[in-house]
């Protein structure tokens, strides 16, 4: 029964609003955590950008690493006031926010097993699948559980919420270092994009290339050669040592750019089916998938295909050898 005499302080509203908000902040980050770590370790060979799904990793940890303290701290300081003053426990603005939060968590389990139900009858369950909705379930589940329990509760002294908090804090911290382990750490994500830099920088030379020799029917000698000041073309360096890229004339109509890598190619991971995935940019037979180390890329220009008409561009592809 409320006790209609007790009142919300400023110091209740501010604490309840911000407990609730790093907790719903904390459940989004691991619902996301989770299903990006899926996106990895479950690739669909028709959607996987795992430069996406890394940023997804590195978003999701962030908000976690702040959250959850955020959520455990302003939880132990609202238990220290309900522990002073155990008529604060039966307060509007608290008990609105739990059933609140038991709805939100009750309309997704509801919409979370609905999902399934649709995707099982239309035959597309993969495993895939099947784990997003168990994360999506469990979380929500614990979300439910928790605070129907916190709801019916009485004020007797007990160490549960203190146990976990511990847990909380655990699962976290394993949450966070996990992707480490699956996407690479913060190092190995920095590599990751000068890498995608470099990629970048062979294309828009390989493509400075061809414009070459469309205008003039032979390759540039060297690299320095494909300075353009009137069309804005700067020769690219090296994003991490500033060095230019190698690039050679191996025949009239074949060459080759090449590049340090710090990584191998994020394309190269492995099917169930024992196939590699395929960069995107495979289906315009351009291919960038590289090993660690020096790679070049060898292109050779068909002169049919690349041959200039009155006002005609040249476009941006070449065969592949």
């Amino acid at each position: 029964m409320e006790h209609t005499h007790i009142k919300s302080t400023p110091k209740d509203v501010f604490l309840h609003l911000f407990n609730i908000v790093t907790f719903y902040l904390s459940v989004t980050g691991f619902i996301t955590l989770f299903v990006n770590y899926i996106n990895a370790l479950f690739p669909d060979p028709l959607n996987y950008y795992f430069t996406g799904i890394a940023a997804g990793v590195r978003w999701a940890s962030s908000v976690l690493f702040i959250a959850v303290p955020a959520y455990i701290i302003s939880s132990w300081m609202l238990g220290k006031d309900i522990k002073k003053e155990p008529e604060k426990r039966e307060l509007k603005l608290r008990r609105w926010l739990i059933y609140f939060t038991l709805f939100v968590a009750a309309i997704t389990i509801i919409i979370d097993l609905m999902v399934f139900v649709y995707f099982f009858l239309d035959g597309e369950i993969t495993t895939r699948f099947f784990l997003k909705i168990l994360a999506v379930l469990l979380v929500a589940a614990a979300v439910f559980g928790y605070y129907f329990w916190e709801l019916k509760r009485k004020a007797e002294k007990t160490n549960i919420p203190k146990i976990l908090a511990i847990i909380l804090a655990v699962v976290m911290l394993g949450s966070i270092i996990a992707g480490f382990f699956i996407i690479g750490t913060p190092s190995d994500q920095r590599n990751r994009r000068f890498d995608d830099q470099r990629v970048m920088d062979l294309q828009n030379i390989q493509s400075q290339v061809i414009n070459y020799w469309t205008m003039k029917e032979k390759l540039p000698e060297n690299i320095e050669m494909m300075q353009d000041n009137i069309s804005w073309f700067a020769v690219p360096q090296d994003p991490k040592t500033k060095e230019l890229y190698e690039y050679r004339i191996v025949e009239p109509l074949k060459f080759e750019i090449c590049a340090t890598f710090a990584k191998p190619s994020q394309f190269k991971g492995v099917l169930t089916s024992g196939e590699r995935y395929v960069e995107p940019k495979a289906v315009y037979q351009e291919n960038w998938d590289h090993e660690a180390g020096r790679t070049c890329f060898t292109r050779i220009i068909d002169p049919q295909l690349y041959k200039l008409k009155t006002g005609a561009v040249a476009p941006n592809t070449v065969m592949v050898k």
